[in-house]
């Protein structure tokens, strides 16, 4: 016959007998907090070997009454209860362990710095596993409609196209023909120092040709269309939106990924194209104004000093960068939780991130390019 849980105190010692389980847990309730109160059980060693039955309330009331912590150091040590039920006070243990609970530990400044650190390697290899991982679900999701055009989305693409490249013109242009003029001031500012003042146009037209037309492009694409692309499948992802479609038998890749990526693979070289073109006439201007330098001549010296090798390599960039910000920014959208701060945590990890992985890729370009000799 199934006895009610209580508290037996004898000499040095408090064992706990009876059924801890969810029928007695108001009386038991009561019983652990006028214990608590009383300050009994800091004098007393438990014994739990009495205890008749057991659940998770049982199990929680224990933790409430002995500390969490104490509760793992009985189960590890206590062969004399039955291993399932040492499994069970273990996990609730576990669960309910606070932080401030936790043994202090005294270790040396310089291995908790290189256990931090060794941490943020983890957690950055980990997320380009992820990112791999993810990469290659859009791939094999491209060759798997590719020859089926019946299943493209070209609504959507258009719209993405709209939003990520058109939408952006304006300010990549305007931002490019300020940069392009800053550049040539600080050029000639070097190079009159030489008497070359007639070299500030090659100077501009190669870094806009080569790196400042595909990168401001790209940096201004990741602040501006990475974040959005979170924010949306964020949100859609906390409204259960996405879940609903797989519900449907649809493919989140297909449906909401390969729109976004494919949009950005088109924009971002268009963008390119026009942020080469605004910065070289924003460095034009200033040559033209401020250097006396004629309109003829900087024409004659981008036909004749400047190669397209410049042109394409800047342009051969921009897919490639574009691709990375598009996977990045959804990857970003599909790991957020249903809370409106994980969506900005994740907002804000997409930036970076494509910042960071542009110029990494940036500058592995530049180096392989340079060894071509292109």
């Amino acid at each position: 016959m199934p006895s009610p849980g209580k508290l037996d105190y004898q000499a040095d010692r408090i064992v706990i007998t009876g059924d801890w389980t969810l029928p007695n847990y108001a009386r038991l309730r009561q019983e652990v907090t006028s214990a608590l109160a009383s300050h009994k059980t800091a004098a007393h060693s438990p014994d739990l070997t009495s205890i008749d039955a057991l659940d998770t309330a049982g199990a929680s009331l224990l933790a409430d009454l002995l500390g969490a912590r104490k509760l793992l150091e009985l189960t590890d040590k206590n062969s004399g209860l039955p291993p399932e039920r040492r499994d069970l006070l273990r996990l609730v243990g576990e669960a309910l362990a606070a932080p401030d609970e936790e043994l202090p530990h005294q270790g040396s400044a310089i291995i908790a710095f290189i256990a931090r650190v060794g941490r943020q390697v983890e957690d950055y290899w980990n997320q380009q596993r992820l990112l791999m991982g993810f990469t290659g679900q859009i791939l094999a999701t491209m060759a798997t409609i590719l020859p089926t055009p019946w299943r493209w989305r070209m609504t959507s693409l258009v719209f993405h196209v709209q939003q990520t490249g058109l939408n952006a013109l304006p300010i990549v242009a305007l931002l490019t023909f300020l940069v392009g003029a800053v550049v040539a001031f600080l050029g000639a500012t070097v190079l009159d120092q030489f008497g070359a003042t007639i070299y500030t146009v090659n100077l501009v037209a190669f870094s806009f040709l080569r790196e400042f037309g595909v990168l401001l492009a790209a940096i201004l694409l990741a602040g501006r269309t990475a974040s959005a692309f979170t924010a949306q499948l964020g949100s859609m992802k906390a409204n259960e939106e996405i879940d609903a479609l797989r519900t449907f038998g649809l493919n989140p890749i297909e449906l909401l990924v390969i729109p976004r990526v494919l949009a950005m693979v088109i924009s971002l070289p268009i963008l390119t194209f026009v942020g080469m073109l605004s910065g070289i006439i924003g460095g034009s201007l200033v040559c033209v104004m401020v250097l006396d330098i004629s309109v003829p001549q900087i024409l004659n010296i981008l036909e004749t000093k400047v190669r397209a090798i410049h042109f394409f390599v800047g342009l051969g960039k921009a897919p490639v960068f574009a691709f990375v910000i598009a996977v990045i920014g959804c990857l970003e959208g599909f790991k957020a939780s249903g809370s409106a701060e994980s969506v900005g945590e994740h907002t804000t990890s997409a930036v970076v991130q494509s910042i960071f992985m542009v110029i990494l890729l940036d500058s592995i370009a530049a180096i392989f390019f340079m060894e071509m000799g292109w």
